[in-house]
């Protein structure tokens, strides 16, 4: 009986809340309708998550579409990331170029970051690598992670910008002091290879931790390498293995290192090493 009972107040709270959902959903769509700029930003991104409402990119354009009309740079950002990915739309980089454009020249960072991308690329524009310097200095000066770190790639590679691993490594570490995994990796890398600043294999190890908790396959794998050699780490076979392991299991090709550690270990070792892998990846389901 009490299980019954619980049941049916469940089935009732369910039968609110979709009471609920379904008039805030018809509030919200005679406000879109009536033209309020959020209520049709809102809608689109209702429609394209599918919260609340059936998913529907070609309804979550429309709408975007009218707020971007407006004027409202965020929706305007939406509106070219769906004909970016061609969602609700055909794939046309130009209009994307478009989209992206009206949003960053108002100052929407994500629009400054992905329109110096479609530069950097050469998507719906001629490829130019001081525009896509330029937008992504915006992005980044206003603290945008991944716009930090595409204008430390620019530095580290000199495109758009005479080459300098210093300004580098200060655009990496402003992005990976933020958690951005790529960023954490690149500047690991930099210190691991003394590029911009002095060679730091304790750091090296810190950053390619960093990233690998958060699944990055090449932080793993070179964090394995870092094991493997003693560099920033004392020497650990066991641990090398577990990390190449660990990013194999993510994707990444190891099957070489792996072989190089073979030949180092016993086999009671490579057991060890495989528990301990298992182990983690049971443990950071979020990753795996």
């Amino acid at each position: 009986m009490r299980h019954l009972l619980l049941l049916l107040t469940f089935l009732l709270l369910l039968t609110v809340v979709s009471i609920v959902n379904a008039r805030v959903d018809a509030e919200l769509m005679q406000m879109a309708r009536q033209g309020n700029v959020d209520a049709q930003f809102n809608l689109g991104q209702k429609y394209e998550s599918g919260v609340d409402i059936p998913k529907d990119n070609k309804a979550a354009v429309k709408w975007y579409r009218l707020a971007a009309e407006q004027g409202q740079a965020k929706a305007q950002f939406n509106l070219g990331g769906m004909y970016d990915k061609g969602k609700g739309v055909p794939e046309d980089d130009k209009e994307a170029v478009k989209w992206y454009r009206m949003a960053a020249e108002q100052g929407y960072p994500a629009a400054q970051n992905n329109l110096g991308a479609m530069y950097a690329n050469g998507e719906g524009v001629l490829k130019d690598d001081k525009a896509a310097v330029k937008w992504y200095r915006r992005a980044a000066d206003q603290g945008l992670a991944p716009a930090q770190l595409n204008l430390g790639v620019m530095y580290d590679h000199g495109e758009g910008v005479p080459e300098y691993d210093k300004e580098a490594v200060n655009w990496y570490r402003k992005a990976a002091d933020q958690g951005l995994a790529p960023a954490q990796f690149s500047l690991a890398w930099m210190y691991a290879h003394g590029e911009g600043v002095p060679k730091d294999g304790s750091a090296a190890v810190n950053w390619y931790w960093l990233a690998a908790e958060q699944g990055s396959a090449s932080a793993q794998s070179n964090l394995g390498v870092m094991y493997a050699f003693g560099d920033g780490v004392p020497k650990d076979y066991v641990r090398a293995y577990m990390w190449a392991n660990i990013a194999r299991a993510n994707g990444h090709k190891v099957s070489k290192f792996k072989e190089f550690l073979t030949q180092k270990m016993t086999q009671s070792e490579m057991n060890e090493a495989q528990e301990l892998s298992r182990q983690y990846i049971i443990d950071h389901p979020e990753v795996y």
